[in-house]
């Protein structure tokens, strides 16, 4: 589209004349685009080739004044329309396209939209390996508490942390955009995305090789996340202090930072020596917190930040928030210290960007329960405790049966992960089990596959094998069906422990399913 194209585009905004036909507003994409431009006070028909049916989100629509033709594209649809926005799925050898063409309305893409609208609030951008969703979430619920609405995308059972729907979900209405920015592991996701969002405060989690293919390097993929920081390098920057990762990435920056960078981070003994490499290249001895996190010192002058805000003297109540300003007792009602890093980043961004009154960030802290499938207890059976977690990458799976031997002393995890990172994902994801619980029962394909290759060299008690070899089965990073998952949790439940944990997508997909057999079952 020209130049001179998008600028005869925004008088017609003001006067409100024109009528916007979106199509596709059945999925995703253009089911936001319509509400953006509702949310703008324009004129919008919809239109969709699905039925009414068939239209998955049209619930996200039910509080407009929307005209929808659904179950087709007919020419009234056309002839209202004076632009028309086509979905980026849409192909421009298509029929359908070609129709567009033929209709003599202006066509519009995604990115047109993107420009005629621009952000008219703070946006907030949180990007990170682990602890996105816990830390998005918990900073909203600190918002809405204080009065402070968020825009929401609307999509019940969808993350919408990639492509264009944070770019779109910021465009709706609302006092702030807390927007969760994930990556498929390519340079430019992020800058992409960045650019579109237009963000003037970022959290950066941690940076860790879980996510990561097998084909990428640890460092090419921080080099991904550096496009954040990179971004928001004049702007506000909240990163984790105990990832040596980060902090290489800000030195690296730091001859080109005008922002303001606030660190946060926790004192913490119960500390295990690794590795982790550096930005420059080296190996650095790591006292682990958690997994990749911690304190460190590197040849090349990488060295842990103070904390501007410090969790101390933390136990399974809450902990001591250290603040530039005053000191805080906050007590929590979620487990874990990779919950207490995600509280952090949180609260931080409150009282930094947001100037949310702390006793109400203290308030929403205490209350929030986490979310689903993190640490769900499902009740005890038989005097074990059964629980469900989502964790489906080493780090996080290390993380979560950390934390749980700490609590039960002994353990038996279910595995029914099926690793984004392939095979070598996999095998990592075996060897934290190993190192971190009692009893491992492999349930996905997957799993039971490198779990059989580790049997071949050696032979371990803790794996324990179900009757029935698991059949190949993965639908990106769910790994077992049901079938396979209640196959594995029966093996567990056969072991001498007060715990038993279902980690991975595929526990929690079938969360309610395993509730209700194992009441059938006890």
């Amino acid at each position: 589209m020209s130049s001179d194209k998008k600028d005869d585009i925004v008088p017609l905004i003001k006067s409100g004349t024109p009528i916007y036909g979106v199509i596709g507003v059945c999925g995703v994409v253009g089911n936001l685009i319509a509400r953006v431009l509702l949310d703008h006070d324009l004129k919008v028909v919809g239109t969709d080739y699905k039925s009414e049916a068939q239209c998955k989100f049209k619930y996200n629509l039910r509080d407009y004044d929307l005209p929808l033709y659904l179950a087709g594209h007919p020419k009234d649809f056309f002839k209202e329309s004076n632009y028309i926005i086509l979905p980026p799925s849409i192909s421009k050898d298509s029929n359908l396209y070609k129709k567009v063409i033929c209709s003599g309305s202006e066509v519009l893409g995604v990115d047109d939209i993107l420009k005629m609208i621009k952000p008219d609030k703070p946006v907030l951008c949180i990007t990170g390996t682990n602890g996105k969703t816990t830390t998005t979430t918990l900073l909203k619920h600190m918002c809405n508490y204080s009065g402070i609405t968020t825009t929401e995308h609307g999509f019940k059972e969808l993350q919408g942390n990639i492509d264009y729907i944070p770019p779109l979900q910021c465009r709706l209405q609302g006092d702030v955009a807390i927007l969760e920015t994930g990556t498929f592991g390519v340079p430019g996701d992020l800058k992409f995305m960045l650019e579109r969002c237009d963000p003037l405060c970022g959290i950066i989690t941690n940076i860790t090789p879980d996510h990561m293919p097998d084909h990428q390097d640890f460092l090419s993929y921080a080099a991904i996340k550096s496009e954040f920081l990179d971004y928001l390098k004049d702007k506000m920057l909240i990163i984790n202090a105990d990832d040596p990762t980060i902090t290489g990435l800000i030195n690296n920056l730091s001859s080109n930072t005008a922002g303001h960078i606030i660190t946060f981070g926790v004192d913490y003994k119960e500390t295990v020596e690794n590795k982790k490499l550096c930005c420059c290249g080296r190996e650095i001895i790591l006292k682990e917190t958690i997994s990749g996190m911690g304190y460190y010192h590197c040849e090349c002058g990488v060295e842990r930040l103070q904390p501007d805000y410090l969790a101390t003297d933390i136990d399974k109540d809450g902990f001591i928030l250290q603040t530039p300003e005053d000191v805080f007792n906050v007590h929590t009602s979620i487990m874990g210290l990779h919950n207490i890093y995600n509280i952090l980043g949180a609260i931080t961004a409150a009282i930094e960007f947001f100037n949310i009154p702390i006793y109400d960030i203290i308030t929403v802290a205490e209350s929030f329960k986490g979310i689903p499938g993190r640490l769900d207890y499902i009740g005890n059976f038989q005097g074990k405790e059964v629980i469900i977690d989502y964790a489906h990458n080493p780090g996080g799976v290390e993380t979560v049966l950390r934390e749980l031997r700490k609590i039960h002393g002994r353990i038996a995890v279910v595995i029914t992960v099926s690793s984004e990172s392939g095979e070598s994902g996999d095998i990592c994801i075996l060897n934290k089990c190993l190192e971190n619980a009692d009893f491992i029962i492999p349930a996905s394909f997957y799993s039971r596959k490198v779990a059989d290759k580790l049997m071949e060299s050696m032979m371990s008690e803790k794996i324990l094998l179900t009757p029935e070899n698991p059949k190949e089965f993965k639908k990106r990073t769910l790994g077992a069906n049901l079938e396979q998952v209640m196959g594995g949790l029966e093996k567990a439940l056969e072991c001498d422990v007060p715990a038993v944990v279902c980690i991975g997508e595929a526990a929690f997909k079938y969360k309610e399913d395993i509730y209700k057999k194992l009441h059938y079952l006890f």
